[in-house]
Order: structure tokens, then C-alpha cells, then sequence
């Protein structure tokens, strides 16, 4: 259950439209649904303004569907990430209107009434290293879009031809915050930041030969960055960046 379910269900009461007893029976679940496996989160959304999302590694499918079938239940958006095949297919089977973002390795399931918090939000550019960085990079994409804001995708504009970065200066000076996704030596956050005022989320990925360790050279040399303005997420962390830029571009048009 998110705000808005939640005050048009107070105002039900108030108004007669709904009994004391019908609107406990929906409150039944809050803070959180036992289901043996998982206990479901529907206390989230009111407290953090979103719903819990799953993690589909190690889970199995009929978990992630049990989950899923709780939180729909409760109005609330489903968001799977780390998605295997089988769990896609599960949840495309059970749900129609499921979406599988398959680069990203995610699905998506909106309720039947979506809450309305995307309106009037900026943009969220998310661009990558090379194009084997774009899983992570959808991944960071398709959450924010998921969460409501609008994004702004530039794909394989890494360091090794600057003059592609260069040509979409003018979509990232327009963004409230950018994601910067960079495997092998993971420069491109730097530069990023060194051209724009707008606070860049850096995403180290595990791509690169022997010497990137599976991500850790992109990560130090994210952190120990020399340009201001800078935030790191874990390797391969395509989720954790999505969801702290869409806080970012929420928190930009707040008045």
C-alpha cells in the first residue's frame, strides 16, 4: 500500500463509503505479510515512498511469483531484479501485463492503478563505458524509469573516444543527476564530473581483463576520484544507482 492508497482509503471511511471493519480487513497485511519463505514489506512504500523489490538470485520461482502475487495484491509495483529465464517466464506466464526487460535481467509488473508520482520530474541520463557495460547500465535505467522519472540513455561514450562524450554534453547538462557506468579502469565518472554541476552516481562494473580484478580497479579509482561531486555505488550495482538517482531527481523539483 503506498500514500495515496492510503489517504483515499481514510477518506472512504470518512465518508461512508467503506465500513471501520472493511478497512481494517485491508490493512490486515501492514507492517509486513508472513508467507513462510519471505516476509513481504507492505509498510515500505509508506515509509521510504516505494514498494520492496525483489532479488531474484537465489530464490526460487515459485517464491518470486508468491511475492509478487502479495505485493500486486496490496496495489503496490513489482520490480524484480537479477531475473533468471525461469522466473521471467513465471511471472510473464501468471501476470499479462508483466514486462521483461531482458539486457536488464529485470521484470516489471505495475498495479491496476499505478500511484502518480512521476509528474513534473527531471530527467536521470544514464550512460555507459562501452556497450559492455549496458546490462548494468539498464539495469540503473529501467529502475529509475520504473520509479518515475524520465531517463536519458548515451551508450558506449567511454574515455577511449572522448569526442563521443563530448556530443551529448548538452542531454547531461540538462539532467538533475547522472549515472556513469565504467568497467577496466572506470575513468569515465571523473570526467563526467569535472564537466557538469549535476551530482554523478558512479556504477563500477566487473568488465575488463585480468588487471580489473572483476570490477575492484573501476571501483578504487572511483572512489579515490579527484572530481567533485562523486557518489559509488558496489560493483555491478545497476539497482542501487537507479533508485538513489530517481531520489535525487525527486528531492531536484521539490519545492
Amino acid at each position: 500500500m503506498n500514500n495515496n492508497s492510503l489517504l483515499s482509503l481514510l477518506d472512504d471511511v470518512r465518508s461512508g463509503k467503506l465500513s471501520p471493519s472493511d478497512a481494517a480487513a485491508r490493512l490486515r497485511d501492514l507492517p509486513y505479510e508472513n508467507l513462510g519463505h519471505t516476509r513481504v514489506d507492505h509498510h515500505r512504500s509508506l515509509r521510504k515512498g516505494y514498494a520492496e523489490v525483489i532479488y531474484g538470485e537465489g530464490k526460487s520461482s515459485s517464491q518470486v511469483l508468491d511475492i509478487a502475487q502479495s505485493l500486486l495484491k496490496n496495489e503496490q509495483t513489482v520490480m524484480l531484479t537479477r531475473a533468471s529465464l525461469e522466473q521471467a517466464q513465471t511471472l510473464l506466464a501468471e501476470f499479462p501485463g508483466a514486462v521483461h526487460h531482458n539486457e536488464a535481467r529485470m521484470v516489471v509488473i505495475a498495479p491496476s492503478s499505478p500511484p502518480p508520482n512521476s509528474a513534473g520530474l527531471g530527467c536521470v541520463a544514464v550512460i555507459s563505458g562501452g556497450t559492455s557495460d549496458q546490462p548494468i547500465a539498464e539495469e540503473a535505467a529501467v529502475t529509475a524509469e520504473t520509479m518515475g522519472s524520465k531517463v536519458a540513455r548515451a551508450y558506449d561514450v567511454g574515455v577511449a573516444g572522448l569526442h563521443r562524450l563530448l556530443a551529448e554534453m548538452d542531454s547531461l547538462r540538462e539532467a538533475n543527476v547522472i549515472i556513469a557506468v565504467a568497467g577496466m579502469e572506470g575513468a569515465l565518472p571523473s570526467v563526467v564530473a569535472g564537466l557538469v554541476e549535476a551530482p554523478v552516481i558512479a556504477v563500477p562494473t566487473s568488465i575488463g581483463y585480468g588487471t580489473s580484478m572483476g570490477g575492484l580497479t573501476a571501483l578504487f579509482a572511483m572512489l579515490a576520484s579527484c572530481a567533485d561531486g562523486i557518489s559509488v555505488v558496489n560493483i555491478d550495482n545497476g539497482f542501487g544507482a537507479g533508485f538513489q538517482a530517481h531520489l535525487i531527481n525527486r528531492l531536484a523539483v521539490k519545492k
